[in-house]
């Protein structure tokens, strides 16, 4: 049972649910993805209707911010909790060391995913690499026939939204892959170039404000949590 939140339908799991559901989906035939939409991807879809079906139409929609936990709340339809795409990706990435299944990594600038899966080779025993690329490419047909070609079970696709989004959506089965997963920045934070915000900050659902603090030009992005809530307050009163 999905909760819908501005025309985004969000499933409604906790982070135990949605690993065990993200395991099944691996370990089953055809192509499926998952995507993790914050307030932000949430006020995009909403200007952009062929964002809006890629994302709705993603075999697993998670909570990624707190914001789209509080606008639930005002909806009186409240989710579990939240499910940090980037702690849901790690855990998955586990699960494929453990079982033998390999990854690939496509995005971010050049030599990023390289450096990222290095440092999750040495992290997680076991873990196969099928591939790396940058996300600086053009065709996305070529980049889904890499992750074809390399045989990977499991992809991080992190393009940004909503080009991670519409990318799985149009090209996900033509990846070969089981599951693909689109999570935004994580590979700068794999790679060890970007830091997760410490551990008070995240206990205390104020990661944005850190990313706010260490980079003041993102008050542009930040400024649609407010206005994701508005709508969300709006669109329960109408």
């Amino acid at each position: 049972m999905r909760v819908n939140i501005l025309g985004v339908g969000f499933d409604n799991l906790t982070m135990a649910e949605a690993l065990a559901r993200g395991r099944e989906l691996l370990d089953a035939e055809g192509t499926h993805y998952v995507v993790t939409p914050n307030p932000e991807i949430v006020e995009t879809c909403r200007a952009n209707a062929e964002a809006m079906a890629a994302v709705n139409g993603a075999d697993l929609v998670l909570p990624d911010g707190i914001g789209v936990i509080y606008g639930a709340k005002i909806r009186k339809t409240p989710l579990k909790e939240r499910v940090p795409g980037i702690e849901f990706g790690t855990s998955m990435i586990e699960y494929c060391a453990k079982t033998g299944k390999s990854v690939y990594f496509l995005g971010a600038k050049p030599g990023v995913a390289e450096q990222a899966a290095e440092r999750l080779k040495a992290r997680y025993n076991g873990l196969i690499v099928a591939g790396t690329h940058d996300g600086y490419f053009k065709d996305d047909a070529a980049a889904a026939g890499w992750v074809r070609e390399s045989g990977a079970d499991m992809a991080l696709v992190c393009l940004g939204a909503p080009k991670q989004e519409l990318f799985m959506a149009r090209y996900g089965a033509a990846t070969g892959a089981r599951l693909l997963l689109g999570l935004g920045g994580s590979l700068d934070v794999f790679a060890g170039v970007a830091q997760r915000a410490p551990k008070f900050y995240v206990d205390h659902n104020l990661e944005w404000f850190y990313r706010l603090i260490k980079n003041p030009s993102r008050i542009g992005r930040i400024m649609k949590l407010p206005l994701f809530l508005v709508h969300a307050a709006a669109e329960k009163k109408g």
